[in-house]
């Protein structure tokens, strides 16, 4: 929302502002730094619409991401705030709720409080919507602003219509207790509150328990039962009560494991043989059906319940749940290697969470199994992966890998081992070396089984230095070669009116700079030593932003933006000149005057260079006429199409473009005052708030960018051939069949490995201290694979990251099914078998943040593959499981047989 230039302050209720913009600007900056310098738990933030917000960090020349500051104009102040655009319409007014799903910096921003106060002080509005800071994280402690509290249905059991309780999830039990006796007005000591998950009773909660609503497993929008005293049903249980989220000794026996894992018989929750793997189905994690287990059963086809975008979640879950050595472990007596003492540990309750939440889908048959519990460790654990925000299941699966061989780590005190480099030692002795050091330091099962051994090999390049380490991974992170450079159509502009535009198709690295975009546009256009080019987004027919910074990442322009560049000699864009920008438009049919509403744009502006000194209409009127030469009708037989490199250059006066002044359009018999303008003109802004008509007479005084609007009306049209400013390619046209043409373009995982394996310079930022030069050099990086664990996870890198954007890669990727053979790749001839096969693979579907996880995985006990799409699982077949979705593939190291014995027994 904008004021007009017809409107005042007044009459929309704005006081007069105390000062100017670049004092407002001041003031908030102080303010909000502040506030940042001053975190503490309870300080109060405002969600504001960012819609509102950008118009206001216009206003005051703070540069966005659409507009930077030297594009940053005199744009209108914004009226008062206005929240609407992100509350719920049904909402209370009393009470606004925020949509559900929004995201900071893209739907709303949080301003500290007494920012807020200071923008309802100058321009009132609102609604007022106050959010607190908490605290979250077991080790490092971080802050956040709490957009989302929690939301809870109460039903209480004396009456039929449920009551909603917002309350912050770091809220203790013993609050929610007082809450809800405060809204129903019931004492506390009369009051039982139950997890009624599912409206079914889950557990009961505590009232004097400390623990948060989020520690407790309850989720947004689940419902909780009250119970008042007065019934038998809903006694008070002890024995249930100090049963929350406590780290449950585990001390089963290895028959139990071998009945689980061998189907001899059946385990029951609550059994007397002193095991306490298994808790009542009631507490928490229940499947659907009461008996959780029984005898014939097929397990491991159980599905995880969605708890609101947790699709990312359940896909690693289901992955790791089919590890066959994983699964094996954790159905077995664990309890001795849980380290409850390691820093760098959740003390053992993260690894507890999984190995209860694994059982229970190696228990449930078919059934659904709802990780609740799972999800309020990994959200205490990681508050990254708290809320209800989509995230990357492989930056989940890294996170729960590491956090289980920190929980599981054998070793209670590591020593210390000073890091070394080779020396010029053999590498075998080198590698070997460091591996003891590194499992004396880290001893579980993730480590045997997951991790590792690369080769990093750095050369400097000026004194030839090589240093030879050798580092543990978890998993290969693989780029995708085919994506390295990607065609990009720009339309050439030429602001001297020797011709219109021209496009042109240049092949640039993707993730290269605007400098090298520039750079090949003048090579295609034969790009003059003393010439140069003029980057810009055409967006809603006018520029939406100049390409300023030639370092800028092309990972900002989208392939369905419109880009062009402007052509122009150096002596047109010299000291002291400023852009010209000319506007199309022409008045709808409805319209019947001009006055009352601007017209509506059509086609491409034009961009030329001008002397930044005062001009008049009739200046400008020229230079347009100049520009529009091109279309002149006159010549149109010597106009030949856009997609050829000469155009005709019309008989018109030397240089027209942006160096007329008055004298040089005058006659002998007219002046200025007396000349009629070729257009209808009007000078306008460049985020088209206001429009002002432009006479002959009018004095124009030339901004770092000013906009002139041409009216056209059916004169021009006759005149000139306005077909040609219209029809602007984007930079990358994906049609049906050439989407059905990259989905077919195959390449291969072995590809993928040799770009990750490939010698490349270390980035700028990533400098390397070279100990024979004493300095950081940017060094050369190659690494190798000495040492490959038994299960192998291959992280396919389908998303790029920018400033503005993030984007997926959907190309696909032939990867084996079987036979997957690295033993070239393997610098380590130690006679070991590298030959693998695919158990699992993560999917992602659509697009970044809005995408849906699935997994494909083939269960341990038959050569079947199944679908785990959250609680719905199918069966699928071999030949489907290659599709363009893989994002994270596993594999399993196959174990050499004993051919000879093998075939005497056949024999």
């Amino acid at each position: 929302m904008t004021i007009s230039d017809t409107e005042s302050m007044a009459d929309i209720g704005i006081c007069d502002f105390p000062c100017t913009t670049e004092e407002e600007r001041r003031i908030v900056t102080e303010m909000t730094k502040e506030a940042e310098a001053n975190l503490k738990e309870g300080n109060l933030y405002f969600v504001i619409s960012n819609r509102w917000y950008t118009s206001w960090e216009r206003c005051v020349g703070i540069p966005t991401e659409e507009f930077s500051s030297v594009e940053l104009s005199e744009a209108a102040r914004p009226g008062p705030i206005d929240n609407h655009d992100i509350i719920e319409s049904e909402s209370d007014a009393s009470d606004p709720q925020l949509r559900r799903m929004l995201e900071e910096g893209v739907d709303y921003v949080l301003v500290p409080q007494e920012v807020w106060r200071k923008l309802v002080e100058w321009y009132k509005g609102g609604p007022p919507l106050p959010r607190k800071l908490i605290s979250q994280g077991f080790f490092n402690k971080n802050y956040s602003v709490e957009v989302y509290p929690l939301c809870l249905q109460l039903t209480d059991d004396r009456d039929g219509p449920s009551t909603t309780i917002r309350l912050s999830k770091q809220a203790s039990i013993s609050q929610l207790y007082e809450m809800v006796c405060a809204v129903k007005g019931v004492a506390k000591e009369k009051a039982r509150i139950w997890d009624y998950y599912e409206k079914r009773k889950m557990k009961l909660l505590d009232p004097s328990s400390d623990l948060s609503l989020e520690e407790s497993s309850l989720q947004r929008d689940q419902d909780i039962l009250l119970e008042v005293d007065g019934s038998e049903s809903s006694q008070y249980d002890i024995s249930l009560a100090g049963n929350e989220l406590a780290l449950v000794p585990l001390e089963a026996t290895m028959s139990d494991a071998t009945d689980l894992m061998l189907d001899g018989g059946t385990l029951s929750y609550g059994h007397s043989n002193g095991s306490k793997f298994w808790r009542n189905a009631s507490e928490d994690d229940a499947c659907d059906s009461s008996s959780a287990f029984g005898k014939g059963k097929r397990r491991g086809l159980g599905g995880l319940q969605n708890l609101g975008n947790t699709c990312f979640m359940n896909s690693t879950l289901q992955c790791l749940a089919h590890t066959p050595p994983i699964v094996e472990y954790f159905l077995q007596d664990y309890s001795n290697d849980i380290n409850t003492e390691n820093p760098l540990g959740m003390r053992g309750e993260l690894a507890t969470a999984f190995g209860e939440l694994l059982r229970k889908l190696w228990s449930s048959g078919q059934n659904t199994v709802v990780p609740r519990s799972f999800k309020a460790k990994l959200a205490r654990f990681a508050p990254r992966f708290s809320g209800y925000n989509q995230h990357d299941s492989q930056e989940m699966l890294a996170f729960l890998l590491d956090g289980l061989h920190e929980d599981l780590n054998k070793v209670k005190r590591k020593p210390y081992i000073e890091a070394k480099d080779s020396d010029g030692h053999p590498d075998d002795e080198v590698a070997e070396e460091l591996w003891k050091y590194h499992k004396a330091r880290n001893d579980s099962v993730i480590v045997d089984v997951c991790q590792g051994q690369y080769k990093s090999t750095l050369v400097c390049p000026d004194c030839g230095k090589i240093s030879v380490t050798f580092d543990p991974f978890m998993y290969l992170s693989l780029p995708l070669p085919s994506t390295r450079t990607r065609s990009m159509t720009v339309a050439v502009f030429y602001g001297d009116e020797s011709r219109l535009w021209t496009p042109y198709t240049v092949t640039v690295l993707k993730d290269g700079s605007c400098r090298d975009l520039t750079n090949a546009l003048g090579t295609a256009c034969c790009l003059n030593n003393d010439e140069s080019l003029v980057l810009a987004e055409v967006y809603d027919h006018k520029i939406f932003r100049y390409f300023e910074d030639p370092l800028e990442s092309l990972t900002a322009i989208r392939d369905n933006e419109r880009i062009v560049a402007y052509r122009f000699n150096h002596m047109h864009k010299g000291q002291g000149k400023v852009k010209l920008e000319i506007l199309h438009g022409e008045l709808e049919k409805s319209i019947l005057t001009f006055v009352s509403r601007s017209p509506k744009r059509f086609g491409i502006p034009l961009v030329t260079y001008i002397n930044a000194e005062p001009l008049s209409g009739i200046d400008i009127d020229a230079i347009i006429s100049g520009l529009l030469s091109p279309l002149n009708r006159i010549h149109s037989s010597s106009i030949v199409d856009n997609g050829e490199e000469k155009r005709h250059i019309p008989d018109v006066a030397d240089e027209t473009s942006g160096r007329l002044s008055s004298k040089d359009v005058e006659t002998e018999n007219n002046t200025p005052d007396d000349r009629q303008l070729s257009f209808s003109l009007f000078l306008t802004d460049r985020h088209f708030f206001s429009v002002k008509p432009l006479e002959s007479d009018s004095v124009v005084k030339p901004g770092s960018v000013t906009s002139v609007l041409v009216q056209w009306n059916e004169k021009e049209h006759e005149q000139y051939d306005s077909s040609y400013l219209n029809d602007l390619p984007v930079i990358y046209k994906t049609d049906f069949f050439a989407k059905k043409a990259a989905e077919q373009e195959r390449i291969s995982l072995f590809s993928c490995l040799e770009a990750f394996l490939a010698e490349e310079p270390l980035g700028p930022d990533d400098m390397w201290y070279c100990p024979g030069c004493k300095e950081h050099r940017q060094a050369n990086k190659k690494l190798d694979l000495w040492k490959l664990p038994d299960i192998l996870v291959v992280h396919l890198k389908r998303f790029t990251f920018s400033r503005y954007f993030k984007n997926k890669i959907d190309t696909f990727v032939n990867f084996p099914i079987h036979d997957l053979d690295l033993s070239k790749y393997v610098k380590n001839k130690d006679g070991q078998s590298y030959l693998y096969e695919l158990y699992a693979i993560s999917n992602h579907y659509g697009f970044m943040g809005d995408g849906h996880y699935t997994a494909f995985a083939k269960l341990m006990d038959e050569n079947e593959w199944y679908d785990f799409n959250d609680s719905h699982v199918s069966g699928v077949n071999e030949s489907e499981l290659k599709t363009s979705a893989a994002y994270v593939l596993f594999y399993q190291r196959v174990k050499k047989s004993e051919p000879e014995k093998s075939n005497m027994d056949m024999d």
